[in-house]
C-alpha cells in the first residue's frame, strides 16, 4: 500500500547546525514529531512486518537560502513520528530524497510504500 503524507517544512534550527543547547530545540522536535505522526495515522498507512519501507521524500522549501545537503537532518524528529505511528523502526525506512522548486507552502512530501 501506498500513502502520501505532506508536514510543515522543518526550520533550519532542527538541521543540526545551530548554535543553541539541544533543549532549546525540545519542543520544537516534539511538534514536528506530533505532526508527523497524526497525519500517518490519519493516512492509514499499512506496511509489511519486516524488510525495506520505500520511502520517497520530496522536499519544497520556501525559497532559495537552504542548504540541500542539511534538509535531510531537518526531517529527523518527522521520520520518528512516521516510524513511531507505523510502529517500525526507522532504520527500515529506504529513502530517496527529492529537491524540489521552492513553494509559498512550503513542505515535505514522503510517499510511503512506493516507489522510491
Amino acid at each position: 500500500m501506498t500513502a502520501v503524507v505532506e508536514l510543515p517544512f522543518p526550520p533550519a534550527t532542527l538541521s543540526g547546525h545551530n548554535k543553541g543547547h539541544w533543549r532549546s530545540k525540545l519542543g520544537l522536535v516534539a511538534k514536528h514529531r506530533d505532526w508527523a505522526r497524526e497525519a500517518t495515522l490519519a493516512a492509514g498507512v499499512a506496511v509489511e512486518a519486516d524488510g525495506d519501507i520505500p520511502l520517497a521524500i520530496f522536499f519544497y522549501p520556501p525559497d532559495q537560502r537552504g542548504d540541500r545537503v542539511n534538509y535531510p537532518n531537518r526531517i529527523k524528529a518527522q521520520l520518528d513520528g512516521i516510524a513511531e505511528a507505523l510502529k517500525v523502526n526507522d532504520r527500515r525506512f529506504l529513502p530517496s530524497y527529492h529537491f524540489c522548486a521552492p513553494v509559498k507552502d512550503a513542505r515535505v512530501t514522503y510517499v510511503i510504500g512506493g516507489a522510491a
